[in-house]
C-alpha cells in the first residue's frame, strides 16, 4: 500500500469551520491511521495538559504555554473584536493529539512585528482582498520559538501541521498564512512545502559563562566597557533604585504601576496599547514565576519598569515604560539590568524584543530571525517571492555588517559566543 500526500477531503462547517477527516496509510506500521484536524475558536477548548504536551519535547518557553495564551484571550487582549480571531489547529491521529498550531484569523496586520503592510496594500489595489489572513504566532510577541508543536519533533508531524494549515486556507479563503519568529527548522520545513522564506534580525546577548556583569565586561573592548561603565552609572545619578520583583513578590501594586508606563509609551508608539490591564493580572496569577518585573524607583515611587519572561534558556525582555526621562535609563533597566539577571540564573541569552540596533554597543549580537509565507494566488505569490529573496540577501549582508562592529574584543569568535554552553563553567543560584 502506498500514500500520495495529504486529501483532507470536505470540512463540517457550522458557522465556522470545526473539523476535517483524512485517512492514509502510516509506512512505517503500514496500516491505515485517521487524522482529524480541529479548529478551536478559544484554546480554554482544549485542556492545558494537553496543549502543553506537544512542546514538553523542547526547552520550556512561556509564550507558547496553555496559561500564556489563554491569558490573552481570557483578558480580552486577542479576540474578534481586536483583530486576532483565535483560530487554533489541532491535529490528531486515531484519536490521540499529535500536535497543535496557535493561530488565529486576522483582518489587520498589526501586533506581528514582521510587516507585510506593503503587501497588503499591492493585493487590494490590484482588486484582491488581502484580509483575512491566517497567523501563526504568538500575539504582540516577537519571540522565536516553534510554530509547529508536536508531541514527536520532527519534519514529519511538523509537514502534516502545515499541510492541514493550508487545507484550512483554502476552505476558508483567505489570502495568505504567516509563521512568524520561527525556529530555523521549521523555517526549513515549511519552505519544503511550498511557503516562501523570509529573513529578518533582531539583537540577542548571549551568555558566555559569565560569572556576574563584571566578568561580562571583561570581554569587550577597553573603550566600550568604560562607556557601559558611565551608562549605568549615570542611570542612577538621581538617587534612582532598582528591584527585581517576580513569583508570588508581584502584586497589584505593581501592575498599577507598570500598566501605566507601559499605556503611556505604547499610546505614543503604537496609538494604543495591544494588552488590557487585565491580561497582567491574570498573568500574575497564573504564571507568576515565569515573570520579572524590572522597576525603577525614585523618591518613594516606581518611576519606569520592564516585563520579561523566564524560558528554561533565555530571558524574554518584553515591554517598558516610564513616567520620568533620565539617561540611559531605558538601557539600565531593558538591557544591563537584563543581563544581570540572566548570569544570575545561568541563562543562555536575553531576547530583548524587535528592533534596536543600538542595543550592538551594549553587548548584544544581531541574530537572525526566520517567517514563512503561503500565497495563495500564484501571481502575487511570485511577486513576493521575488521581493523575499531581495531582502534576504540584503539582511545577510547587514548582519556580516554589524557583527563587524561589535563591542567585543576583536578576537571574540561571535560563534562559539552564540553556542557556548553553560555547562562547562558553574553559575549562580
Amino acid at each position: 500500500m502506498s500514500c500520495s500526500g495529504y486529501d483532507f477531503g470536505r470540512w463540517h462547517c457550522n458557522g465556522y469551520l470545526l473539523s476535517l477527516t483524512l485517512t492514509l496509510c502510516s509506512l512505517q506500521a503500514r496500516r491505515l491511521t485517521t487524522i482529524t484536524a480541529k479548529i478551536l475558536h478559544q484554546i480554554s477548548e482544549i485542556a492545558a495538559h494537553e496543549w502543553d504536551a506537544c512542546n514538553a519535547a523542547r526547552p520550556y518557553t512561556p509564550f507558547l504555554s496553555h496559561k500564556f495564551l489563554n491569558a490573552l484571550e481570557v483578558s480580552g487582549s486577542v479576540s474578534t473584536a481586536t483583530g486576532w480571531q483565535p483560530f487554533h489547529l489541532v491535529v490528531e491521529e486515531d484519536q490521540h493529539i499529535i500536535g497543535v498550531v496557535p493561530m488565529y484569523l486576522k483582518n489587520h496586520s498589526q501586533g506581528e512585528y514582521v510587516f507585510d503592510y506593503g503587501w497588503a496594500d499591492a493585493w487590494q489595489r490590484a482588486g484582491g482582498n488581502y484580509y483575512p489572513k491566517m497567523q501563526i504566532s504568538v500575539p504582540f510577541t516577537p519571540a522565536t520559538g516553534p510554530r509547529l508543536l508536536t508531541k514527536k519533533p520532527g519534519a514529519a508531524h511538523e509537514r502534516l501541521l502545515l499541510d492541514a494549515a493550508m487545507q484550512v486556507a483554502e476552505q476558508v479563503e483567505v489570502s495568505s498564512i504567516h509563521l512568524t519568529f520561527m525556529e530555523q527548522g521549521q523555517w526549513q520545513t515549511a519552505a519544503e512545502a511550498g511557503f516562501l522564506k523570509r529573513l529578518d534580525q533582531q539583537f540577542h546577548w548571549h551568555n558566555g559563562g559569565y560569572v556576574d556583569f563584571d566578568d561580562f565586561l571583561s570581554a569587550l573592548a577597553s573603550k566600550k566597557r568604560k562607556n557601559i561603565k558611565r551608562e549605568r552609572r549615570d542611570a542612577l545619578a538621581t538617587g534612582i533604585t532598582i528591584e527585581w520583583v517576580t513569583g508570588a513578590e508581584i502584586n497589584e501594586t505593581h501592575w498599577d504601576a507598570f500598566y501605566r508606563f507601559y499605556t503611556d509609551t505604547g499610546s505614543r508608539k503604537y496609538g494604543s496599547p495591544y494588552l488590557t490591564r487585565e491580561f497582567f493580572s491574570i498573568a500574575g496569577q497564573v504564571m507568576p514565576e515565569d515573570i520579572l518585573l524590572i522597576m525603577a524607583k525614585r523618591e518613594g515611587r516606581y518611576i519606569a519598569g520592564a516585563i520579561n519572561f523566564i524560558g528554561q534558556e533565555t530571558l524574554f525582555g518584553r515591554n517598558w515604560g516610564c513616567i520620568e526621562d533620565h539617561p540611559f535609563l531605558h538601557f539600565e533597566v531593558c538591557y544591563y539590568q537584563a543581563i544581570d539577571f540572566a548570569i544570575n540564573r545561568g541563562l543562555k541569552k536575553v531576547e530583548a524584543g524587535a528592533q534596536g540596533g543600538h542595543k550592538i554597543a551594549r553587548g548584544y549580537l544581531p541574530q537572525a530571525t526566520y517567517s514563512a509565507h503561503w500565497i495563495a494566488d500564484a501571481n502575487f505569490r511570485e511577486a513576493v517571492s521575488r521581493f523575499v529573496d531581495d531582502e534576504r540577501r540584503y539582511v545577510t549582508a547587514d548582519i556580516a555588517h554589524v557583527e563587524a562592529h561589535t563591542p567585543f574584543k576583536a578576537s571574540t569568535d561571535l560563534d562559539q559566543l552564540r553556542a557556548f554552553d553553560l555547562q562547562t563553567r558553574p553559575t549562580n543560584t
